[in-house]
C-alpha cells in the first residue's frame, strides 16, 4: 500500500490555483498526473472534479461524484461497467474510516462551481454515502456523495507514518431521531431485526433506526415506518454499506457470498414497504458485482 496523506497540504490553502495537472501533482495536493482519484482500496486522499463523467453533479458544498473506470476520456462517455476497485474502493473506505478527501475542481466541471481555467483546490470533503446504479450511458457506475467539512473543523494532515494519536477523526454518520424511528424501535423492543440482539445500557436499551432507502440526495427516501428497520449498530453498518440485503421473501443475505443469514424479524404493527427493500438491493447490494480483493493502490 502507498503511504497516504489525508487532510490539508501545508502551503496550499483553500483556493490555491494550478495551471495544469503537472503543477497540481508536484504540489502533492493531488499526486496522479491523470487519474481522477488518488487512492487505493485502503483509502483515497483526493479527487479531481472536472467534467470527465456525465453523471457527476456538483452543488458546491455537496458533490455526487462518479467513480473511475469504464470511461472513454475522448468522448466523455461510459463504455463499460465500473468496479468497486482501486480508488473507488478507497472512497468507500473513507466513508467508514472518516478520512477527509481533498477536492480539486477543474475548468471542465460545472460552470457555477469550477475555475475558468486550470485547477483549484476547494477544501476537504467527507464521504457520507456510496452506492451503484445504471448511469446515463446505460452502464453500472459507482457514486459517492461528499459534503464539505466546516473549515473551522478541518483535520490536520495525517499520514500513515505519523505516531499514534496525531490523526484526526471525523463523524461518519448523522444519527437521526424522529417519532417514526422511535416507534419502530419500540415495536421491536429494541431488538435487532437481523440478529435479535438487545443492547442494555445503564440508561436503558439501545438500538438504531436504519432507513432502507436513504433520506439524503439523490435517493430522497421518506422518513416513514415502512422505510425503517430496527437494527443493532453492527447490522446498521452492514446494511448501509451493502454488505447485507433483504430479498423479496424477507430473507437477510450476505452480499459477499449470498449466504442466507436468516429471516428478517418482524413485529405485527411494523409493516415494511418492500418497494424500499428493492431499491436498497438494486443500489447497495453487491452480489454478482466485482469487489476488489487484491490491490496495491495508486
Amino acid at each position: 500500500m502507498a503511504d497516504r496523506t489525508y487532510g490539508e497540504i501545508p502551503g496550499y490553502p483553500v483556493g490555491s490555483a494550478f495551471t495544469n495537472r503537472a503543477e497540481l501533482a508536484k504540489s502533492g495536493v493531488h499526486r496522479p498526473n491523470q487519474a481522477g482519484i488518488c487512492g487505493g482500496k485502503d483509502g483515497a486522499e483526493s479527487i479531481v472534479v472536472s467534467g470527465g463523467y456525465p453523471d457527476d453533479e456538483d452543488f458546491g458544498n455537496e458533490i455526487i461524484y462518479t467513480g473511475h473506470g469504464g470511461n472513454d476520456p475522448q468522448a466523455k462517455r461510459q463504455i463499460a461497467h465500473q468496479k468497486l476497485i482501486q480508488g473507488n474502493a478507497g472512497l468507500a473506505r473513507n466513508q467508514f474510516e472518516g478520512n477527509p478527501v481533498r477536492v480539486i475542481r477543474g475548468a471542465g466541471g460545472d460552470n457555477d462551481q469550477s475555475p475558468a481555467s486550470g485547477f483549484r483546490y476547494d477544501g476537504l470533503f467527507r464521504v457520507v454515502d456510496h452506492w451503484h446504479e445504471i448511469g446515463k450511458d446505460g452502464y453500472r457506475i459507482w457514486r459517492f456523495r461528499l459534503t464539505k467539512i466546516d473549515s473551522n473543523a478541518n483535520p490536520s494532515p495525517a499520514s500513515r507514518t505519523e505516531p499514534a494519536g496525531r490523526a484526526s477523526a471525523t463523524i461518519q454518520r448523522i444519527i437521526r431521531s424522529s417519532a417514526n424511528a422511535r416507534r419502530v424501535k419500540e415495536l421491536h423492543d429494541h431488538r435487532c431485526q437481523v440478529c435479535g440482539l438487545r443492547l442494555e445500557t445503564p440508561a436503558g436499551p439501545y438500538s438504531e433506526a436504519a432507513h432502507i432507502k436513504p433520506l439524503g440526495r439523490p435517493h430522497d427516501g421518506p422518513d416513514v415506518q415502512g422505510n425503517i428497520l430496527c437494527l443493532c449498530p453492527n447490522h446498521h453498518v452492514l446494511l448501509d454499506s451493502g454488505a447485507i440485503y433483504v430479498d423479496d421473501h424477507s430473507v437477510v443475505r450476505s452480499a459477499v457470498d449470498d449466504m442466507k443469514l436468516g429471516e428478517l424479524r418482524t413485529a405485527g404493527k411494523h409493516i415494511i414497504d418492500y418497494t424500499f427493500v428493492k431499491y436498497h438491493r438494486e443500489h447497495y447490494g453487491i452480489s454478482e458485482i466485482e469487489i476488489e480483493l487484491h490491490d496495491h493502490g495508486g
